[in-house]
């Protein structure tokens, strides 16, 4: 081959090869000048495209190469023009490449991504074909110029006669029973691997098989094999059936769904725990506890030197260090102790689908409510609040079993109207997301990825779809802001709806109470005719002289409205910035809620805080790694987290009240080896009578509830009570509220809404729950839902929830469940701050303070020491400030807060000195000689 004085370039793999000119100098030549030129680098002339226009490769400098050199340069060189070194851009009609900007056309995804053009672009027909021509260089077969064999290569016609062959389990007619050896799918009637050997002069010999063995041996499934798994599957299957009958007869079972074969869970995997827990490895926690043990022997020595060596000269001095020292102390031990056992947990989803999702029957997971609370749309945009609601309406987890309800709590007619912009975007939205299980399902999030369209070869459906969606969420987000814009200027008279009804909320301090379903089971489906989750807009009732309780009270309003509207037995709760980051997160908390072994035990599973837009510095401390990375993993090996209010899943049973059930305990043994006064079985007896007064107490309690129950369903049915009857009735109100709709729904632990209740009058029961006095003479708020008395009422609602008995679940999914904005200035990192400080100082000053409250419940002593900690930490910063005064104190004073053993001494020294006289104590001082005391007394003489 000539070169000319040209580079050579090109591929060995691709078997291409490429002459560059070196010694030739392009000029920059315009888009008309083209017509008719050739390749500067080639030298072939350039293609003109379906247009009619010449192609142009550089849109900058215009320098003239064709297709294939533009598209070589794209693929294996820099991806640069040769003149004037700009990046190519893809031009139409050209295959898409690494590195190039996301496009927004979906006329020509064909080319863009190489669809269509032949089979053997798909991966495995290009794997097969150049495992091929690899194997066949040199053995004399007939290969295409480029090197890649042709689909027929593969036929299994082509098969040598003498290589037995099998198909799948199916006897062929037409191949005899000693040729099954190798696999030959039947739908493409090709082998999948193809032949090492395609030369019929040079024959394989068969593959040696033992006819006695089965051809399970050889790794090949067959009829036999097949017959095998279904025996084994037939006796696992009686097995079960055995241990079932088995225990149906005994009957002293207690634990649930749990058999006492150990083979069991291994035979059935829907029956295996839904999570488990992850202790950390000895290797890592046992240094730190023997750290914490060391330390606190240190301190016990510093503290017994400190207490006994007072300093008489500067008492008050050495009584404040004293008294911050031990205030340091006390804090620390309240910080290290809840953090002595931290765990980790691992949960199973599949096992969760086997137990409560099977094939051709309905899904038995348990509903959910999503709760989202918003106040000021011109500090939380509602842009924002739309994702976080669109990202909970396309959660994975089935559509029954959801309802979003968003609380406005400032009545904003511009919250109502993006509301409604958001239900109708997720029409088109929520099945999108669902058909291609996007991460993140919020679109301002997901939009922002970068997506590497190459990578795993991206479905053209997804890229068309995609495109579409994210043009649709531009026009989305136009509305938005432009409801933004409008509610800038607010008219005098008010806002008006589009039917010319005034809005009722114009008055944010007065304003009746206001509910709106958007989407629900029976109304509005997505494009695809599919159901979508209920979407609700609640506005409670504010009325002047009123208290409202700010967040807390609003979040009860909610709990009240969903349980006369939905009355799902779990509830989620989100603040408007905080949206879904992973669409399993429901699945996830159930897989500890639904447990049937210690799911019932669990009020609530809280997850971590993770937050978007955090510099890589974290100059400001948003992301508190201490706290939820290594504080909430200790608490989880006590009693469970402390509730941080957002991205955490309730139980509905114990938001309202109700106390965590008893584990059964096994019964005491008895002793007939005494006489009855020798031995102390009386108080095992007495222990026993007690014990039965309790269970009776206990029984005649439930009997109240499911007497009350009955009557609060007649009177939904509009039938008399006598007033006996309606004693259970009162105390029930009293504590819940007028309400005979919502009290029957407490009182329903699986959810569900009561029966013999109308639309009509669920409507207006939900009105009547979120009036501004439902609350009053009730105990909502001191022992029912989010309790008030505290800015931040999530540590007292925890709190509370714990005192009862319940423990709580800390999950943290290998995908951030949810996340937030976090605050980007310090003004609102310090207003946070300060509103969190408030909040704890408030709770230390009121009668459910941790240090004295909740003794003989079910609060465990460590679980006690972190709530203290949490609520006296804004107090170390008055011996923090005393601390630090105390040097500038003693420098000022001349005194010390410390005696030192030769304090003495070294004042008579000192004076000595100063005096000019010698003291018998110094003479006595070994580092001095006789001449070193002579110069000391010459310069004091001087002196």
């Amino acid at each position: 081959m000539e070169t000319k004085g040209r580079l050579i370039a090109g591929s060995h793999n691709r078997n291409e090869f490429v002459l560059i000119n070196a010694d030739e100098i392009a000029r920059v030549t315009s888009v008309k000048e083209l017509s008719g030129q050739i390749c500067k680098i080639c030298g072939d002339e350039i293609e003109v495209t379906v247009d009619g226009e010449p192609f142009v490769a550089c849109n900058e400098c215009a320098f003239p190469v064709c297709r294939p050199c533009y598209e070589y340069e794209r693929r294996e060189g820099n991806q640069a023009c040769p003149q004037c070194r700009t990046r190519y851009k893809r031009v139409k009609g050209s295959p898409r490449v690494d590195g190039d900007e996301e496009e927004e056309d979906t006329d020509d995804l064909e080319n863009e991504f190489d669809i269509g053009v032949n089979d053997r672009k798909d991966p495995r027909h290009v794997a097969e074909a150049l495992l091929s021509a690899r194997l066949n260089t040199g053995r004399g077969s007939q290969a295409h110029v480029s090197g890649f064999a042709t689909p027929s290569e593969f036929d299994s016609a082509s098969v040598a006669p003498e290589i037995p062959l099998l198909t799948y389990g199916e006897e062929d007619v037409e191949i005899s029973s000693d040729k099954h050896a190798l696999i030959v799918p039947p739908s493409h009637g090709r082998r999948i691997h193809p032949m090492l050997f395609s030369d019929s002069s040079m024959p394989l010999p068969p593959r040696p098989m033992d006819p006695k063995k089965d051809l399970a041996v050889y790794g090949y499934g067959t009829v036999a094999w097949k017959e095998r798994m279904e025996e084994w599957k037939k006796k696992q299957s009686d097995k079960l059936q055995v241990v079932k009958h088995q225990r149906g007869k005994g009957g002293e079972n207690n634990g649930g769904d749990e058999l006492d074969d150990p083979d069991l869970p291994m035979m059935d995997e829907g029956r295996q725990p839904l999570s488990r827990k992850l202790p950390i490895s000895s290797s890592k926690i046992s240094p730190y506890r023997l750290i914490i043990i060391l330390r606190l022997v240190i301190l016990g020595l510093f503290f017994h030197y400190r207490i006994l060596h007072p300093v008489n000269d500067a008492y008050g001095l050495w009584l404040t260090s004293v008294i911050c020292e031990i205030w340091f102390a006390v804090s620390w031990i309240l910080d290290q102790f809840p953090k002595w056992y931290p765990i980790e947990r691992e949960t199973y989803l599949d096992r969760l689908s086997l137990r409560y999702e099977k094939e051709g029957k309905p899904s038995k997971l348990a509903s959910v409510d999503v709760f989202v609370s918003t106040v000021d749309p011109m500090k939380e945009p509602p842009l924002i609040t739309a994702n976080t609601v669109l990202s909970i309406l396309a959660v994975d987890y089935p559509v029954e079993k959801v309802a979003c309800y968003v609380s406005d709590d400032g009545a904003a007619m511009l919250t109502f109207e993006a509301i409604s912009e958001t239900s109708e975007f997720a029409r088109k939205w929520v099945p999108f997301c669902k058909r291609f299980s996007i991460e993140p399902r919020a679109p301002e999030w997901y939009f922002a990825q970068k997506v590497d369209y190459l990578k795993d070869r991206v479905d053209p459906a997804f890229i068309r779809e995609r495109r579409a969606m994210k043009r649709e969420y531009e026009e989305f987000k136009v509305r938005i802001n432009g409801l933004v814009a409008t509610a800038q200027k607010v008219p005098e008279d008010g806002w008006t709806m589009q039917d010319g009804t005034p809005w009722p909320g114009n008055n944010v301090r007065d304003h009746p109470g206001m509910i709106q379903v958007f989407l629900g089971h029976n109304g509005v489906h997505d494009v695809e005719g599919n159901e979508l989750p209920r979407l609700v807009y609640v506005s409670r009732e504010k009325r002047p002289g009123f208290d409202h309780h700010k967040k807390a009270g609003a979040m009860n309003s909610l709990v009240r409205v969903s349980a006369i509207i939905t009355n799902a037995p779990y509830m989620l709760n989100v603040d408007c910035d905080h949206y879904i980051n992973n669409s399993k997160a429901l699945r996830e908390a159930m897989c500890f809620m639904m447990d049937p072994t210690s799911g019932k035990k669990i009020c609530y599973v809280q997850f971590p805080q993770r937050f978007d837009g955090i510099d890589r510095h974290d100059r400001y401390s948003n992301r508190n790694v201490v706290f939820f990375d290594i504080n909430m993993k200790g608490l989880d090996g006590i009693q469970g987290p402390i509730y941080v209010g957002t991205g955490c899943v309730f139980r509905r049973q114990a938001l309202y009240g109700y106390d965590a059930p008893i584990k059964k305990k096994p019964p005491g043994r008895t002793c007939n080896c005494l006489p009855k006064w020798f031995c102390c079985c009386c108080r095992s007896k007495k222990k026993n009578k007690k014990s039965k007064s309790n269970e009776k107490k206990k029984s005649k309690d439930a009997s109240k509830q499911i007497h009350a129950l009955e009557n609060i369903e007649e009177g939904i049915e509009g039938i008399d009570n006598e007033k006996s009857a309606l004693m259970p009735q009162i105390k029930f109100e009293k504590k819940f509220g007028q309400s005979s709709v919502f009290i029957a729904s407490t009182l329903m632990e699986d959810g569900g809404v009561p029966k013999g209740a109308s639309s009509a009058s669920l409507l207006k029961e939900a009105i009547h729950v979120i009036s501004c006095g439902y609350e009053d003479k009730t105990e909502w708020g001191k022992e029912i839902g989010w309790i008030y008395g505290s800015v931040t009422e999530d540590i007292l609602t925890g709190f509370k929830m714990h005192c009862h008995g319940w423990r709580s679940v800390y999950c943290m999914s290998k995908r951030p469940a949810f996340k937030g904005s976090a605050p980007i200035n310090l003004s609102d990192r310090l207003h946070q701050v300060l509103r969190w400080a408030l909040g704890s100082v408030e709770i230390l000053l009121s009668r459910h303070c941790p240090i004295w409250y909740g003794y003989g419940c079910g609060l465990k002593w460590l679980e006690r020491f972190s709530y203290i900690n949490s609520v006296v930490y804004p107090l170390t910063s008055i011996p923090l400030i005393a601390y630090c005064t105390l040097p500038a104190v003693c420098l000022l004073t001349g005194k010390i807060t410390t005696e030192q053993p030769s304090q003495k001494g070294r004042k008579a020294e000192y004076g000595g000195l100063a005096t000019g006289k010698m003291v018998p104590t110094i003479q006595a001082n070994p580092p001095y000689s006789d001449n070193t005391m002579s110069t000391v007394k010459t310069m004091n003489s001087d002196h």
